[in-house]
């Protein structure tokens, strides 16, 4: 079994003193980061696309055996929403080469004003290597159909699971051989955090489903996203 857990991102200044000690300096967040998860999802990719030199850079920061994900440039899914996606498919995939063998998932978060459009997904789906996986996070209820499924499973593409206040805002659909969970703020208190039954809930949801796949905790806050994500790991 292969089940990876870490968080959306590491840079958040409000983890120092609870998940970064005092003494590290920001400028080695993440190597410490790596001491403790063995991935994480690059979420600032989604705002700026980062060059190879800065992919590599990563990748020369992080121990053999680290996976990283990528959120996809919003230019692809926000500005083109797929449309027209073979460029910068492979601009994007051109800079994250720099990740070597750490490059882990691609995930596609649509819009949430972005409507089902299945012609669209399955020609960006369509211009990944074959070897890449992705994970796709649609956001608006028109998306849920059989259609949709079935070009998610002919394209090996995982529908990214999602969670909102502890209850799930996607279907649990199983369209690849592998999974994808974010878990974006829960209903526990302290506020966002993820209470115990709902955390072996999700234990439990991946576990039956796939014997490999990537969770991610969003819930940034207060540093609440490692705290629940050492949890959830102890429950695998």
């Amino acid at each position: 079994m292969s089940i990876l857990v870490g968080t959306s991102g590491w840079v958040y200044k409000d983890w120092r003193d609870d998940f970064y000690p005092a003494e590290v300096p920001q400028r080695l967040w993440l190597e410490h980061y790596a001491t403790v998860f063995d991935t994480v999802e690059l979420n600032n990719a989604f705002y700026r696309l980062p060059s190879y030199d800065d992919f590599a850079g990563w990748r020369s920061r992080l121990p053999a055996g680290h996976t990283v994900a990528v959120k996809a440039s919003r230019f692809l899914t926000h500005v083109k929403r797929l449309a027209d996606p073979a460029e910068p498919v492979q601009r994007m995939m051109a800079a994250a080469d720099g990740l070597g063998d750490k490059l882990g998932p691609i995930l596609l978060q649509l819009p949430p004003t972005m409507k089902c459009d299945t012609t669209r997904l399955d020609a960006c789906l369509a211009e990944f290597p074959r070897n890449t996986r992705v994970a796709v996070e649609p956001r608006h209820k028109s998306w849920w159909t059989d259609e949709v499924r079935e070009v998610l499973q002919s394209h090996g593409a995982a529908l990214a699971w999602a969670d909102r206040k502890s209850r799930p805002i996607t279907p649990l659909w199983r369209t690849a051989d592998w999974g994808y969970l974010r878990l974006h703020v829960g209903a526990a208190t302290p506020w966002p955090s993820y209470g115990r039954t709902a955390l072996k809930t999700w234990a439990e949801r991946v576990t039956d489903a796939w014997d490999d796949a990537y969770v991610y905790f969003n819930n940034d806050q207060h540093a609440t996203a490692p705290r629940n994500a050492l949890t959830f790991r102890k429950m695998l």
